[in-house]
């Protein structure tokens, strides 16, 4: 089962879709966490790491509990704009987005770096 599956499945995915259709989230989520405008997640890592978010990264990558990291901080090092841009073009309110997004980032960094470590295309 892959990232996707495991995340349509999961209690906070079910519980955040609210409007969002079931079909449109994975294709926010592919966009921001890929390689689409956000250059995928080493770059959104990178992002916050010099953003001064270190310990939760580090806690994603590790086998450990996974630090959280809030919505209204995740829209700071994403950028608002480009929040509120994902947010208008597939029409999802913008808190909504940003929470979901913010449940869903250590996730997804946890589960492409099994081995502690982020492959480079990831």
């Amino acid at each position: 089962m892959g990232f996707l599956d495991e995340l349509r499945n999961s209690s906070a995915f079910q519980g955040a879709l609210g409007q969002l259709e079931a079909a449109v989230l994975p294709v926010v989520l592919n966009e921001v966490f890929g390689q689409g405008g956000q250059g995928g997640l080493n770059n959104i890592v990178a992002k916050l790491e010099q953003a001064g978010f270190g310990a939760q990264v580090k806690s994603w990558l590790g086998n450990g509990q996974n630090l959280p990291i809030s919505a209204e901080q995740l829209r700071e090092v994403l950028g608002s704009d480009t929040v509120k841009q994902l947010a208008a073009r597939y029409n999802i309110p913008v808190d909504q987005l940003s929470k979901v997004l913010a449940e869903q980032l250590p996730l997804a960094v946890d589960h492409a770096s099994p081995d502690g470590k982020l492959p480079h295309t990831a």
